[in-house]
């Protein structure tokens, strides 16, 4: 047993409620439930929830869990593989040294657990409680759309419906299509929400395939070789799934960065927690929208209405034309996401997607993400701290590096947070750089 007598510290504690509180740790939690407490008996027995709730919620090593479990690094590695097995950890190599990772609820762990069937759990009963977590009660959804500025996910705009206008001025990381282009591994699952939602008696609306969940680098390699959670294809196989999502009006939301985004999921608007929050909590949207708003010719629109049925969000509505007196198109620009699908149905070509006039702003990457987050959320300190003890020094240089990149206002409420002489000297000197630079400018000027 690992740790033995060690673990003496714990035990008299529910395991499972310290697991929770590991869990909360991240940035992005999950508020206490019974509910919740029944979903981590499913996914964990209780010896994982123990040594889980030990692990650091930032990348670690063998050497380091062993350390912490006090037990031998092949006896640590053994139960580190275990846990890869059942997807409540994800590993990577960095220059030949194996770490891993606590992946957070969302997208995560809770989301791994159906993207296969399975025979060690009762999907069933899982998913019950999934839909009466996510569906029912409301405030892990509230805490994960919309408890910080910085969303989670991002839109992307259906590449097909865009003109060559348009096109030329979108972006690489804008593009599904490229990311697939860029990803050293892809790996292709099932649709968590539409498999829930099945096992819980509310089966997809739209009979959208559930093969297309999408999953990329070291999280896809990882579902991959362990478990079977996910399987690796080839960039022919993933456009081929970009495709037939296309094709059943699902919209693709991904990962909020910039570069190399862990995942890209194709939503229904009847089983997608997000996609449904959208509706639930409109106008304030849950996942940042793409940089396209649909534009309705209201001279070639012919009310047929097909654009406000496949709207996933129902940010169009047929209304009456007071001169016409004939049913025509009205979008609904606060509601839209603008994923393109409307414009990918109008048969009259009456709705083609303009940028909008003030772009979204996205994330560098998952660091700078997550520095946000913190912030807005106030917990920037549990980036800084784990375990009580530092983080080691190239994550503190990544988190520093991501908070020195932010604007100034941003800047001082990470010092607010974080009460360090370390950073409040850092920041410092950031901008006493910052101001010589302007000033030597000036100067010359």
């Amino acid at each position: 047993m690992i740790g033995g007598d060690n673990m003496g510290h714990i035990t008299s504690k529910n395991a499972y409620k310290s697991l929770e509180e590991r869990i909360n740790w991240f940035t992005q939690g999950a508020p206490a439930s019974e509910t919740f407490y029944k979903i981590l008996q499913v996914l964990f027995t209780e010896k994982e929830a123990r040594v889980m709730s030990m692990l650091p919620v930032r990348p670690f090593t063998i050497k380091r869990a062993a350390r912490i479990w006090n037990t031998s690094e092949a006896k640590a590695e053994k139960v580190l593989d275990q846990l890869c097995e059942k997807a409540l950890l994800v590993d990577s190599t960095h220059n030949g040294v194996r770490k891993f990772v606590i992946p957070p609820p969302m997208a995560g762990f809770i989301e791994f657990a159906l993207m296969r069937t399975r025979g060690d759990i009762d999907q069933k009963y899982l998913s019950e409680l999934y839909y009466q977590y996510m569906n029912v009660e409301e405030d892990f959804v509230k805490d994960l759309f919309y408890a910080t500025e910085t969303k989670l996910g991002r839109v992307y705009v259906q590449e097909p419906v865009l003109t060559n206008e348009h096109t030329n001025h979108i972006l690489d990381y804008e593009r599904a299509s490229h990311i697939i282009e860029e990803a050293e591994y892809i790996g292709l699952g099932l649709c968590y929400c539409r498999h829930k939602a099945y096992h819980a008696g509310h089966p997809c609306e739209i009979d959208a395939p559930w093969d297309v969940c999408l999953t990329f680098g070291n999280v896809a390699r990882s579902l991959a070789e362990h478990g079977g959670h996910a399987r690796l294809i080839s960039k022919e196989e993933a456009m081929d799934a970009l495709q037939r999502s296309y094709e059943a009006n699902l919209v693709q939301i991904g990962e909020n960065v910039r570069e190399n985004p862990a995942f890209i999921c194709n939503c229904c608007g009847c089983c997608c927690e997000a996609l449904q929050a959208a509706r639930r909590f409109a106008p304030v949207q849950p996942v940042a929208t793409t940089n396209y708003i649909p534009k309705i010719d209201t001279h070639t629109c012919v009310g047929c209405g097909k654009c406000a049925k496949v709207c996933p969000v129902g940010a169009i509505t047929m209304e009456e034309n007071p001169e016409t007196h004939k049913k025509q198109a009205v979008l609904h620009k606060e509601l839209c996401l603008g994923c393109g699908v409307c414009a990918r149905n109008c048969n009259p070509k009456a709705i083609h997607l303009e940028r909008r006039p003030i772009e979204v702003i996205t994330p560098v990457n998952s660091t700078h993400r997550f520095v946000l987050q913190a912030i807005e959320k106030g917990t920037l300190q549990n980036l800084l701290f784990d375990n009580q003890a530092f983080a080691n020094h190239r994550a503190m240089a990544q988190i520093f590096g991501a908070i020195l990149k932010l604007p100034p206002i941003k800047q001082a409420l990470a010092s607010q947070q974080f009460k360090s002489i370390y950073l409040d000297k850092l920041l410092s000197s950031q901008l006493n750089k910052q101001r010589a630079k302007q000033k030597k400018e000036t100067s010359i000027e």
